[in-house]
């Protein structure tokens, strides 16, 4: 198979390739191997060796023979080395057995070729660990990736790979696929399981699922991988049909709103709010209720619920690594700002925590009493196009971590991890580029539990503002066009 018709196909494309037999799985994966390669020396978006799966080990299921990353930050497959983006850790640890996720993914019929890269413990907004060295944007190499899901972004958005793995505590998949101009959604709380070895994680913030070019990659991915497995702390409503009807079916007159100030008052660049603005009149246009509209959000309440539940979960997950490593993490193995955090989780009463357990509660009851009137919240997932490399020093030992979450949920990212929250689905979708050619996410918001109208919704916005055959300058396959970076929303 060649590169340049391997770079062209999202992943039902390569799957149909594989069923229809015009293709093997073993060819489809030996191009991906192929197309990570083309690109990894100059985005740095991967972790140790190319993996080789068990030609046994992966079902027929609808996305049989597609190549697939995962994110260094949690094991899911039997025998996956997860190195969680920190010198600590070593070479890694293996998974002792598959996730109800990895099962999941191997009845999809995904074959693992790959670790993304991730910042150490997924906790930055920008994906350069110190133990790996920092992930490219592929449109720009002096630019972050962002994150945590950076490396993963950066290979879909490469066309090295069409869907890979992702994770979103509080923003790390719809962060990096705004700057790096894929599709990037956040499921529901307990859309997708991540048990058995965790009931929920970072206190329900955190989600898994993935990243893609194509919308209908993104309803694939969550009709073959939702649904509840024993044990599950929440059960929530299942789809009325399968997502991928959803794709292209007509979204009815939606109740939109949409705002592009940051609630923690600090400027938002003026690209975005373009890319907000152009987006709410042509949805307007398109015979939608839309107004300028937010949700009553406390910043400082936010703030220290952010603090205390990232605090302590990264002191959790210190521990149990202390226990499975037999060393204790220290300033030589661990980043600075990870370090302060770790403290600071340790130092924290679990009366502190169920006070921001509290806040959680009253960020979500705001949030929730909005959407009781509306359908849909258009609004940035970030307040830059992007940010320069070393911009986010998790190294940073200067930095406590009051002013370290400040700067990323302040400055930085201020429109995501209220969502986490909250628990609603999100998608940010690459619908506005800057003059010099960066891509410019815009985050749909939607109802609890309500996938199906964020991928209407976004099906229509994708006729309107088409992205799929925009290629970076690292890519893949054939190079781009000059034209295919030129222009913009708007």
């Amino acid at each position: 198979m060649e590169l340049r018709d391997y770079a062209v196909q999202d992943a039902l494309g390569l799957a149909g390739l594989v069923r229809s037999g015009e293709v093997t799985a073993q060819e489809v994966e030996e191009t991906a191997r192929r197309a990570i390669e083309a690109v990894e020396s100059a985005l740095h978006a991967t972790v140790g060796e190319l993996l080789e799966p068990a030609d046994d080990g992966f079902g027929d299921g609808p996305l049989a023979g597609v190549p697939f990353a995962l994110k260094d930050v949690a094991p899911h497959l039997r025998g996956q080395i997860v190195q969680y983006g920190s010198r600590w850790t070593g070479d890694g640890l293996s998974a002792a057995h598959d996730s109800y996720l990895g099962r999941r993914f191997r009845a999809a019929g995904l074959r693992v070729v790959a670790r993304s890269r991730a910042p150490e413990f997924a906790f930055n907004a920008t994906t350069e660990p110190k133990a790996h060295g920092p992930t490219h944007n592929p449109w720009d190499a002096t630019s972050s990736a962002g994150g945590s899901s950076g490396g993963a972004a950066a290979l879909v958005a490469a066309r090295a790979l069409p869907i890979a793995h992702a994770t979103d505590a509080a923003g790390s998949i719809r962060i990096p696929s705004s700057l790096c101009g894929v599709v990037g959604m956040k499921p529901t709380r307990a859309r997708i399981p991540i048990a058995p070895n965790v009931w929920e994680s970072v206190h329900g913030l955190a989600h898994d699922f993935v990243i893609a070019r194509t919308l209908r990659d993104v309803a694939a991915a969550l009709d073959v991988l939702h649904g509840p497995v024993p044990g599950d702390k929440y059960l929530i409503a299942p789809p009325a049909r399968p997502y991928a009807a959803e794709v292209g079916a007509n979204p009815g007159r939606l109740r939109i709103r949409w705002t592009a100030d940051a609630w923690s008052g600090c400027p938002v660049a003026p690209e975005c709010r373009t890319a907000v603005e152009a987006t709410a009149r042509a949805l307007d246009a398109a015979g939608h209720d839309v107004a300028e509209g937010t949700p009553a959000i406390d910043p400082e309440q936010l703030h220290r619920t952010l603090l205390t539940s990232w605090a302590v979960a990264l002191a959790h997950r210190a521990a149990i690594l202390e226990q499975a490593l037999g060393r204790p993490p220290s300033a030589e193995t661990v980043e600075g700002v990870t370090m302060a955090m770790i403290e600071r989780g340790n130092a924290t009463s679990a009366v502190e925590l169920l006070d921001s357990y509290g806040g959680c509660n009253a960020v979500s009851r705001s949030i929730g009493a909005f959407f009781e009137t509306v359908d849909v919240l258009v609004l940035p997932p970030t307040a830059r196009p992007s940010w320069r490399l070393g911009e986010l020093n998790q190294d940073d030992t200067s930095l406590r971590p009051e002013a370290w979450i400040r700067k990323l949920f302040d400055e930085y990212c201020p429109f995501t991890a209220m969502f986490n929250i909250t628990g609603q689905p999100a998608i940010s979708l690459p619908l506005a580029w800057t003059e010099g050619g960066l891509p410019i996410g815009v985050q749909l918001v939607g109802r609890f539990a309500d996938e199906a109208t964020l991928l209407r919704l976004a099906s229509q916005l994708q006729a309107i503002f088409p992205w799929v055959d925009r290629i970076p300058p690292v890519a893949a396959g054939t190079p781009p066009k000059p034209s295919e970076r030129d222009g913009r929303n708007g």
